[in-house]
């Protein structure tokens, strides 16, 4: 069973009836769910995941101290820690009084700003150009149980996705960074013998690659070690550029191997060019990044992001 359907099932088992049976006068300013920082959070948990900071837990969020006060809060976080402490043959470990960073009460306010540096997720374009992603990420993954005021789950969904602006300036940019690491250093490295860098070359093309692949589907790309799991679950034909992917940046750049990883290269771009053209962001019928950079940036409506520089927001 999945950490995230743990939690669900021991709020649901005991965590609603602590809160209905001793602060029904607060429950209808309560949300309840597990979100932020962890594997199980993403569903991404699995036996390795349980060595650290693994148990059944979620997060009670609270709205301002003029709703919920500072009383109000510790008793909440007392109740919370006397739940049982093992469930389904997992231990609890001690939590922090008043919050515990990824379980237990948190004010919403607090848990938003910590993630995006906005307690009621209002971002401005500098912002949202300079928050990373995987912060994003956090800011709306795993799973909310209950929302009896409405107030995070607003603003879970006003942070949902990059406003479209945002969004093709961040593919235009790392459509540039494609073309000058994949096409243009990649094949210049392997012709002066440099094979180190060549692979380096590969490893940005392919960091660029999968940042535009999660923005062609309207996603935020998520922490290093999870991207490739998560480009596989979007569809098919993402998980069958995720295993080019995979091939450019574990294999060597020995001769044949480098014609090889030369036309994945080209294949991972046309495959692009075809997410772009769907998307009618260009049309196009060669894969050059480059040239692609440019037209996505000329489609960004507000005049100050579209004229500042094409990388600006990678």
């Amino acid at each position: 069973m999945k950490g995230l359907e743990i939690s669900k099932k021991f709020f649901f088992e005991y965590g609603k009836p602590m809160l209905e049976e001793k602060f029904s006068h607060l429950l209808p300013y309560i949300a309840v769910g597990l979100v932020g920082s962890g594997s199980e959070r993403y569903g991404y948990d699995d036996k390795i995941s349980t060595d650290h900071d693994f148990q059944p837990d979620f997060c009670i969020f609270i709205p301002d101290e003029s709703v919920v006060d500072r009383k109000a809060e510790f008793e909440l976080e007392r109740a919370y820690y006397k739940l049982p402490k093992e469930y389904l043959g997992y231990k609890r470990s001690w939590v922090e009084a008043v919050g515990g960073g990824r379980r237990g009460v948190i004010r919403t306010a607090d848990f938003y700003k910590e993630k995006t540096g906005s307690s009621d997720g209002t971002l401005y374009k500098e912002q949202w150009l300079r928050i990373p992603e995987h912060y994003l990420l956090e800011a709306t993954n795993g799973e909310i149980f209950l929302d009896n005021l409405g107030e995070f789950s607003k603003i879970r969904e006003k942070l949902s996705c990059f406003p479209e602006d945002i969004r093709l300036k961040k593919l235009a940019g790392n459509l540039l960074l494609m073309a000058q690491s994949g096409q243009y250093n990649y094949p210049r490295c392997l012709r002066r013998k440099e094979t180190a860098s060549a692979q380096l070359s590969v490893y940005e093309f392919a960091k660029s690659a999968i940042n535009v692949l999660f923005l062609l589907a309207k996603k935020y790309t998520p922490y290093y070690k999870w991207t490739f799991r998560a480009l596989r679950e979007i569809s098919v034909e993402y998980s069958k550029i995720s295993e080019k992917l995979e091939f450019l940046i574990s294999s060597s750049n020995e001769t044949d191997l480098a014609e090889k990883k030369t036309n994945i290269i080209q294949d991972v771009c046309e495959f692009i060019l075809k997410e772009l053209v769907n998307q009618n962001l260009t049309d196009e019928d060669k894969p050059e990044m480059e040239l692609l950079s440019y037209q996505v940036n000329d489609k960004i409506a507000d005049a100050e992001l579209r004229n500042s520089h094409v990388l600006s927001a990678v």
